[in-house]
């Protein structure tokens, strides 16, 4: 399982909950369509956590780098039905980063032959 995560605030004037919903929309038309496996949307809970962390975070599980590319190449034919779904979410967030992250240990790793 891999985990592409963004962490991210709001634009000026964007409702939270509002937000919420059209991210929901995107994503569960991702999982739907197979090009995602899961979803998450998390945001900061009674302010705490560092304050180089946007107060909003999400993670995305796809089932390996594979259908990860094949969720990047649907989204960003820019076309059709994905592009309002993604205007939806991506003009109403500022300060965005990201991160990709998988289940460790591999479960095709081997043990005891590591030389480092």
């Amino acid at each position: 399982m891999d985990l592409y995560q963004g962490w991210f605030t709001l634009k000026d004037g964007v409702g939270d909950v509002e937000f919420a919903d059209h991210f929901a929309a995107y994503m569960t038309r991702l999982q739907d369509e197979g090009a995602i496996t899961g979803w998450r949307l998390l945001r900061r809970k009674l302010g705490l956590g560092p304050d180089f962390l946007p107060e909003f975070q999400f993670y995305v599980e796809t089932d390996g780098l594979a259908q990860l590319d094949e969720a990047f190449r649907v989204v960003s034919s820019r076309a059709g039905e994905w592009e309002p779904l993604h205007h939806c979410v991506n003009s109403r967030v500022d300060q965005v980063f990201f991160a990709l992250y998988r289940d460790f240990p591999d479960p095709h790793r081997e043990r005891g032959a590591e030389l480092f």
